[in-house]
């Protein structure tokens, strides 16, 4: 089998919808819902500072009333997410993301501007594009 290097930006979701870190859960749970989306950058000015699954939502959602409306995102999202550069080979971001265990990584440029996130569901994106032989990005 040839191996051709592809660097994750082609397969990465820019310009994301993300979060900021004084949102509510039931604010976490609409935003990911009304987008169809199951990670969520959490963001401080310019930078990414944590990153919300769906699942971390879920759990806290199942609190009682009064306890679920004191948590902010700050107080789940997994601080300092994995973080790749735009150019790094695919290959090597899904093996990243499989030896650490996580559904998604944040993409910089070279200058450590985050351009976007790479979620597994990208992952399979790719993973289809490119045993199909595929010119064009999976929808």
């Amino acid at each position: 089998m040839v191996s051709r290097s592809v660097p994750v930006e082609e397969f990465t979701t820019p310009d994301p919808i993300t979060a900021n870190e004084d949102m509510t859960i039931d604010d976490l749970r609409n935003l990911m819902e009304k987008h169809g989306i199951r990670h969520l950058p959490v963001v401080r000015g310019d930078s990414v500072v944590g990153v919300i699954s769906d699942r971390n939502v879920r759990i806290v959602s199942s609190l009682p009333f009064a306890e679920k409306h004191q948590v902010r995102a700050a107080d789940i999202m997994a601080a300092d997410p994995v973080t790749v550069v735009a150019t790094m080979p695919l290959e090597d971001v899904a093996y990243a993301m499989s030896e650490r265990k996580v559904g998604s990584v944040i993409v910089n440029d070279e200058d450590g501007k985050f351009l976007g996130i790479f979620t597994a569901s990208d992952a399979l994106n790719a993973l289809v594009e490119i045993v199909r032989g595929d010119d064009t990005p999976a929808a």
